[in-house]
C-alpha cells in the first residue's frame, strides 16, 4: 500500500490541525500540573502531546482506515505496541511534539513528527513545525520538500559534504552509555561545531535542508528518527547504524550517523570513535 499525494496532503492538514486546537494554545501557558516527566528530567509529557496525539490518531485511523497507530504516549501506555511495526501492512508513527521539553520551557523550537511504515519499511513522513507554520514532506522515491502556509514549495537537498574541521553536527550523547560518552565526547573537537537542539524534528530538517552535515543518535525511537530519516534520504543524504548496517524503524539502538555522503559517513564514525 502506497500513500497518494491526496493523502500526503490530508496527513498535513491533520497535523496543522492538532497543532492549532492542542498545541498552539498551551504554549507558554502550561501551569506544573500540565507538566509530567517520564524516564528522566528532558523526557517530559504534557497536555498538549496527549491532546495532539488523540486528534491525530483518530484523524489517520479516518484517512487510512484500519492502519496501526503507534504514537509516542500511546506506546508508553502500552508498549507492546512497538512490535507490531514490524507486521503492520500499514502503520503510523507518531511523536505529538518532538522537542517537548523546550515546548514545556517556552523555547519556541518544536515540532510534530509522523512516518508511515509498511511491512517495516518507512514510506512516507511529515514534519510540522506549529512555529513556522512551514512543513517539510516526504514519499519514499519521489524526494523531500517544504511547504509555506501559502503553498510556496521548495525541494529538499542535503548539503556538500565538508571536512570534519569545517563539519557542522547534532550530536545526542545522553542516552549513550557512560562508556561510549567517555569515547565521543572529548573527540567532538575534531568538528567545526557540535550542538544539540534537543529537537530531532529540527534537526533532521536542518541536516535534510543542507543547514548541518552530521546528526549522530545512540536511541533510535521510531517516532523520533523515521520521519527525519526519509526526509534525510530523499534529499539525498547518506545514513547508518553505528556498526554500517541500514536504519530501521524497528531498532531502537545501535545508533545512527547521517551525513552528505558515504565517504563523510565512514570519515565521522572513525574521527569520533563510533
Amino acid at each position: 500500500m502506497s500513500i497518494t499525494h491526496a493523502q500526503q496532503a490530508d496527513v498535513a492538514a491533520l497535523l496543522k490541525e492538532a497543532a492549532s486546537r492542542e498545541i498552539m494554545p498551551r504554549f507558554r501557558q502550561l501551569l506544573p500540573a500540565d507538566i509530567r516527566a517520564k524516564s528522566g528530567p528532558l523526557d517530559l509529557v504534557t497536555d498538549a502531546d496527549e491532546g495532539a496525539e488523540k486528534i491525530i490518531a483518530a484523524g489517520l485511523a479516518r484517512i487510512f482506515p484500519g492502519c496501526l497507530v503507534v504514537g509516542e504516549e500511546g506506546c508508553a501506555a502500552d508498549p507492546a505496541l512497538l512490535a507490531r511495526l514490524a507486521d503492520a501492512p500499514l502503520a503510523f508513527v507518531v511523536d505529538p511534539v518532538d522537542g517537548t521539553a523546550n515546548f514545556a520551557a517556552g523555547l519556541p523550537l518544536f515540532g510534530v513528527m509522523v512516518a508511515a511504515i509498511r511491512h517495516g519499511e518507512t514510506i512516507a513522513s511529515w514534519i510540522y513545525d506549529p512555529i513556522t507554520r512551514d512543513i517539510a514532506m516526504a514519499l519514499r522515491g519521489e524526494g523531500a520538500f517544504t511547504e509555506t502556509p501559502d503553498g510556496l514549495r521548495r525541494d529538499m537537498r542535503v548539503g556538500t559534504a565538508q571536512p570534519l574541521s569545517r563539519t557542522v553536527g547534532m550530536v545526542a550523547w545522553h542516552y549513550m552509555s557512560g562508556e561510549l560518552q567517555a569515547r565521543l565526547l572529548p573527540r567532538l573537537s575534531v568538528l567545526g561545531g557540535a550542538q544539540n537542539l534537543r529537537c530531532s524534528a529540527h534537526e533532521w530538517w536542518h541536516a535534510a535542508a543542507g543547514n548541518l552535515q552530521l546528526l549522530v543518535y545512540n536511541r533510535l525511537m521510531p517516532w523520533d528518527h523515521a520521519p527525519g530519516w526519509l526526509l534525510h534520504r530523499e534529499a539525498g543524504g547518506y545514513s547508518a547504524r553505528f556498526d554500517g548496517s541500514a536504519y530501521t524503524p524497528l531498532e531502537t539502538y545501535g545508533g545512527i550517523i547521517a551525513t552528505p555522503d558515504r565517504a563523510s559517513w565512514q570519515a565521522a564514525k572513525e574521527a569520533l570513535g563510533l
